[in-house]
């Protein structure tokens, strides 16, 4: 077994509390390092990033402070001289000693958790007197894992007799790296988020600094088709909320470097990517989330003629987004669901408030007794899809039924007549008989 295998493997095991009691788990300082590409100083500046322009690098992230399960047992730190001789990656050792990196357990663990990680390390451009480099790396952990950007800070200056890097020229340690340190951070939990309509939703954004910088503001931004707009700033203690009721604490903000949002009875217009950019004395960086609105659908089944063939119509009100499919089933008695086809749909329809409704028009064959339709919805909101379920009588309920309430109607006709003809009889009985001719008395 690999020394990665083996790695992964304690990794497990202490997930599953076999080595290690959650209680007892102390902090480590490890080495975390990423596969990353720099984006060199290109030949059009401030153009975008050719696949030229990207060479491979590697970033070592030094004794970055992690909580040990148990699966750090035999961990050794990054050796340089481990690096090929031929064609090395450009590599950068990071210090963390003047920041925190809340996410570095989620970085270090992402390839036995079956993640990847993308890094990405640029040029950052910044007016300063002082001989010095600045570099910005950009890190996302795959399947909604954290997001970190880090601004990292080389001085320019070799010591005597130190090598230069060919072509950043910038000096190397004895071992061939680019030593910097990272000066600030800002990092998101969940750079993807789904809420629902009309709830609450708070918008993760966390930042670490250099003891030596001042925090001047906190700006978040909403864009959303091609349009952006100011959501909340603070800005050395002064507030502007252009959302209503969005919030941000300060407390958090200054003391625990948290600036996450807070929006309250979200709408439609809330949906879109937010920028949470942070402002120091001397840097800027940001995190993007993108945020989505979801509203349940509610589905609704409705038997429209009980002559046959029974036609069936499922109703999907008030869901969102758009994406949503239905489909038919039938079941008769001891057998499984079947697929059913040639359903129609009605036109779309949309409320005020932005969510859709549509119908689905079923024409159903009539089956023995028992025999079930089912109109399935599946919807992004959802985590199992919707079901309404109804029964269609069988042909020979129905005939039975027709056949009885004709035979009813037959016997009613005829009481009818007898009484009709029962009551002219009496009538004739009653009636005074006529005078003959002979009896009658005329009068004068």
């Amino acid at each position: 077994m690999g020394t990665e295998e083996g790695w992964c493997l304690l990794l497990y095991l202490a997930l599953s509390g076999v080595v290690a009691d959650p209680a007892e788990r102390q902090w480590r300082a490890v080495d975390v390092v990423l596969d990353c590409f720099l984006v060199e100083e290109g030949r059009q500046r401030g153009g975008l990033a050719s696949s030229r322009d990207m060479v491979k690098a590697l970033l070592v992230l030094r004794q970055v402070p992690v909580l040990d399960d148990g699966s750090l047992e035999g961990f050794t730190d990054f050796q340089g001289g481990t690096l090929a001789k031929d064609n090395p990656p450009v590599t950068f050792e990071a210090s963390v000693n003047l920041v925190q990196i809340p996410q570095a357990e989620a970085l270090l663990h992402a390839d036995c958790n079956g993640k990847e990680v993308t890094c990405e390390i640029s040029h950052y451009f910044l007016q300063a007197t002082e001989k010095a480099a600045w570099f910005i790396t950009n890190v996302q952990v795959s399947g909604g894992g954290p997001s970190v950007s880090m601004v990292m800070k080389t001085p320019r200056d070799a010591e005597n007799g130190a090598v230069l890097h060919p072509t950043l020229n910038l000096p190397l340690s004895p071992h061939g790296t680019v030593q910097t340190a990272v000066e600030l951070q800002v990092t998101t939990e969940t750079p993807s988020l789904n809420f629902l309509l009309g709830s609450s939703a708070s918008l993760h954004c966390g930042f670490s600094m250099a003891p030596s910088l001042e925090l001047t503001g906190v700006e978040w931004r909403l864009r959303h088709k091609g349009n952006g707009e100011l959501v909340y700033s603070w800005t050395r203690g002064q507030r502007q909320a252009k959302r209503e009721g969005a919030t941000l604490e300060s407390e958090q903000l200054l003391v625990a470097g948290d600036a996450s949002l807070t929006l309250p009875s979200l709408t439609l217009k809330d949906e879109g990517a937010y920028i949470c950019l942070i402002t120091t004395s001397l840097y800027q960086a940001q995190q993007i989330i993108q945020f989505h609105v979801q509203a349940s659908p509610k589905v609704r089944l409705i038997l429209e003629n009980k002559t046959l063939p029974a036609t069936l119509i499922c109703n999907v009100a008030g869901y969102y987004p758009l994406d949503m499919t239905v489909m038919w089933t039938r079941e008769e008695p001891g057998g499984a669901p079947v697929p059913v086809s040639g359903a129609s749909f009605s036109s779309l329809r949309q409320s005020p408030a932005g969510t859709y409704s549509i119908s689905s028009f079923l024409t159903a064959e009539p089956g023995p007794a028992g025999t079930t339709y089912t109109c399935q919805v599946t919807h992004s909101s959802l985590e199992q899809p919707l079901r309404a379920s109804a029964q269609i009588p069988p042909p020979e309920e129905k005939t039975a039924f027709g056949v009885l309430f004709a035979s009813s109607l037959f016997l009613l006709a005829l009481l009818f007549l007898g009484l009709q003809r029962r009551q002219g009889k009496c009538l004739l009985a009653l009636s005074p008989a006529p005078v003959p001719p002979h009896l009658r008395i005329s009068r004068l």
